[in-house]
């Protein structure tokens, strides 16, 4: 099988792609993205680990599955593609981040600029049917996440996992190495934002543990887009 990721990820990963799950999960989505419409397009599945190396990783931000809507999902947990409406959640994550650390709120959710400063954008499903939210769960994406997980866990150097809501907080357990910091909260969306996931302070007490390691801390602000947005890729 040719090489899937082309970064230090394909050196911890690699093994995965050869297991019988994944040979299985490969069947399902050749053939899902044969006969239904399937987000994020196939090129972008991978975009969390190919824009953010392993070595780069600062803060790990774990999302369920891609958002189903046309021209949203990229490959990123919480992003959507330029010009695409922001999200309910996100625009919660971008409120929470107003109050916690003064950000303006930008009127765009592609947060790709948090992805090349070592934020780990994972969602653990990475493919989602058209308008069909949860369509590819439990066809093996998990497992393919929890090496992800595993393998963050394994890094013995300073990072910050946040854990939103019960589906995240699931993989706490995986989370054994106590050279991290794992932040827990509600998830952002409407049905729970109000529950603690506003004043959370996630995001300063994750840039406090960073510079309390000597690590540059993430600039969580998300500009408004020129006319051109970044280069995908």
């Amino acid at each position: 099988m040719a090489q899937i990721l082309k970064n230090d990820w394909h050196l911890f990963l690699s093994a995965e792609f050869e297991k019988d799950y994944y040979q299985k999960l490969r069947t399902f989505l050749i053939r899902e993205y044969k006969t239904n419409q399937v987000y994020p397009p196939m090129h972008d599945i991978f975009n969390a680990l190919h824009y953010t190396s392993l070595a780069d990783v600062k803060v790990l931000l774990l999302g369920q599955d891609p958002y189903h809507g046309e021209n949203q999902a990229h490959g990123l947990s919480f992003s959507v593609l330029p010009g695409q409406r922001i999200p309910p959640s996100l625009q919660n994550i971008y409120q929470e981040l107003q109050d916690d650390l003064g950000c303006t709120i930008p009127a765009h959710g592609y947060l790709k600029k948090w992805a090349d400063q070592g934020v780990l954008l994972l969602n653990t499903v990475l493919t989602v049917r058209a308008h069909e939210a949860h369509s590819h769960k439990d066809m093996g994406w998990e497992l393919f996440t929890d090496a992800v997980i595993r393998v963050v866990n394994e890094q013995n150097r300073p990072i910050v996992i946040f854990l939103w809501g019960k589906p995240a907080q699931a993989k706490e357990k995986m989370l054994t190495n106590s050279h991290h910091l794992v932040l827990k909260a509600p998830h952002p969306s409407p049905l729970s934002v109000y529950r603690g996931f506003f004043g959370c302070k996630c995001f300063s007490q994750a840039n406090e543990f960073l510079a309390s390691h000597g690590i540059v801390p993430i600039d969580w602000q998300i500009e408004s887009l020129t006319a051109r947005p970044a280069t995908e890729g």
